[in-house]
């Protein structure tokens, strides 16, 4: 069974509305001079009106990196557009677009509304010489922006939809126009395209057609590639982006959000040495990145995002090596100036390497992991939470009891507003009770207890909305089977791992469950061929296994 997490009630992917306010100031942080020679942004050019050739290729780069979702280097080099043409009308639009809101940034703080709108109403003071194309383009954004601006913004953007579906109709060939209508259509329903069980939203039928136009007028079209896979990631069939993924990895090679974002499919098909190798280019074209653009502002997010990601792929390959070395290199590189701006967004990233210390059993290292500082309440309740789980798993009862208490107690102290990835953090301290528990459960004998605690732990994660990697790295699942195996339960065992490997395919982990639940119910011929799969998922693999979760080992 695919399981679609659900997206209703979508939170903003990467900041709550309540943190806005602490990181405007960071979001508009100066940008030094790129050196852009640095980073190649290939081919894709948007013909506007000036006699500047530095001012066109400018708008091209600016373009290229706001469909990368770099806004704060997009709007440099929209700004360096102007410099070098000071009445070309679309960079001027080209600074109000990436000041809006995206899909992983839905809201606008007052600083950047306030740019926008100085910006479109110079566009518009410069566009009586321009193409009826531009000033569509331009009159269609500055539907989005007013001054004042509404604390409900939501009128705008549907506004500025509205009038893209105009310039759409009037243009229906050009690629671009296409790309930023559908853009305007998903910022509209942020991550809310499929429900829980795989069907469209009724607004997603219109985005992926509009997309699928525009990769047909131009498959090389490194916005709505992205967005495709932006798309269909979620659906039932993620492999209809396949096409995207192969392609999206050479289309700009130095904006590295693009280079990573075939990893989103490859790891939804089962394919994850594909994913690690676009994460890792993804994270080259970083240094690089860093090196022309040293604040990069909101994009830093993006590029811990390559490394969690690697580390995921790794985890899911049995890399217990890879997946520690990038779990603890993401987390010292956050910048201190990014916690401090961030730190609502970054708290759930900085428990990681406990994470993927419990996901290697390995147990003695987690209790030498220090305390996350106080400004990170989720990392702290995770800690705890690991911190629980290893106990439990060396027999140390007593100790893993007070532990429990001080997880709930760090639990109940983590802001009801607070959010991971797409998901509230108190929907994941859920998940971690009860994994806590029934692993508890299951290491005192209480086997129909445990079952009972993991099989809800496993429904909590799917109602998870989609993100990827999940915001609940460590799949239930595994644990649920071991414990199964452990109360001589095969054949309900069988059943987990593949509802398991429905959503993550080919995944080491329940290959490996998956093969001997087959083997222990006598079906020996069905257990060597998941055994060929197994040897190919874990051919890079560090260590070996001997279940599927090292809390219960032997299972």
């Amino acid at each position: 069974m695919n399981i679609i997490r659900s997206h209703r009630h979508p939170i903003t992917r990467a900041i709550g509305i309540a943190t806005l306010a602490i990181a405007a100031p960071f979001i508009r942080a100066e940008t030094p001079t790129p050196q852009r020679s640095l980073v190649d942004l290939g081919k894709h050019a948007f013909k506007v009106t000036t006699n500047s050739v530095a001012a066109q290729q400018a708008f091209n780069r600016g373009l290229t990196l706001a469909y990368a979702f770099s806004h704060l280097a997009s709007e440099d080099e929209f700004r360096r557009a102007i410099a070098a043409d000071p009445h070309c009308a679309m960079a001027w639009w080209g600074v109000a677009l990436v000041n809006g809101p995206h899909i992983n940034f839905p809201a606008v703080p007052e600083n950047r509304a306030k740019i926008a709108v100085e910006a479109i109403t110079k566009a518009q003071s410069f566009s009586s010489g321009v193409s009826k194309l531009e000033r569509a383009l331009i009159d269609a954004l500055a539907t989005r922006y007013s001054d004042p601006q509404p604390e409900n913004r939501a009128e705008l953007d549907k506004a500025y939809a509205a009038a893209m579906r105009k310039v759409l109709r009037a243009w229906p060939k050009n690629s671009d126009v296409a790309t930023l209508c559908a853009e305007a259509l998903m910022d509209l329903h942020p991550w809310d395209l499929w429900t829980n069980d795989g069907r469209p939203q009724p607004w997603t039928g219109e985005i992926v057609s509009i997309l699928e136009r525009a990769l047909a007028l131009n498959p090389n079209h490194p916005g709505a590639n992205h967005l495709y896979i932006h798309a269909i990631e979620a659906s039932p069939d993620p492999g209809k982006a396949l096409a995207a993924a192969g392609r999206i990895e050479s289309l700009a090679p130095g904006a590295s959000h693009l280079v990573h974002m075939s990893s989103h499919i490859y790891a939804r098909v089962g394919r994850w040495t594909e994913a690690a190798a676009s994460n890792s280019k993804a994270m080259q074209a970083d240094e690089l990145y860093r090196n022309a653009y040293p604040r990069p502002g909101f994009y830093a997010m993006y590029m811990a995002h390559n490394e969690h990601f690697l580390a995921f792929t790794a985890m899911m390959r049995g890399r217990s090596a890879e997946a520690l070395q990038l779990a603890r290199r993401m987390v010292a590189a956050m910048p201190e100036e990014f916690l401090q701006e961030y730190g609502p967004i970054a708290d759930g990233y900085m428990i990681f390497p406990s994470e993927v210390l419990m996901r290697f059993g390995r147990w003695e290292e987690i209790l030498s992991e220090p305390e996350p500082r106080a400004d990170l309440p989720l990392s702290r309740a995770l800690w705890r939470f690991t911190r629980a789980v290893a106990l439990t798993a060396l027999d140390r009862t007593d100790e893993a009891k007070r532990e429990r208490e001080a997880f709930i107690n760090a639990a109940a102290a983590v802001p009801r507003e607070w959010t991971f990835g797409n998901n509230l953090a108190s929907d994941l301290l859920l998940i971690a009770a009860r994994v806590l528990d029934g692993e508890m459960a299951a290491r005192a004998g209480r086997l129909d207890e445990s079952i009972a605690l993991l099989r809800e732990g496993a429904r909590l994660q799917d109602a998870l909305r989609y993100d990827e990697p999940p915001d609940w790295i460590q799949p239930v699942r595994h644990t649920l089977g071991a414990v199964l195996l452990r109360a001589e339960r095969p054949k309900d065992a069988e059943n987990v791992y593949r509802e398991d490997l429905a959503q993550y395919p080919e995944n080491g982990w329940s290959l490996y469950g998956l093969a001997h639940s087959l083997r222990l119910q006598g079906k020996e011929s069905d257990a060597r061929a998941i055994d060929a799969r197994f040897a190919k998922a874990w051919a890079a693999a560090d260590i070996k296994i001997d279940s599927t979760c090292h809390c219960l080992p032997g299972s």
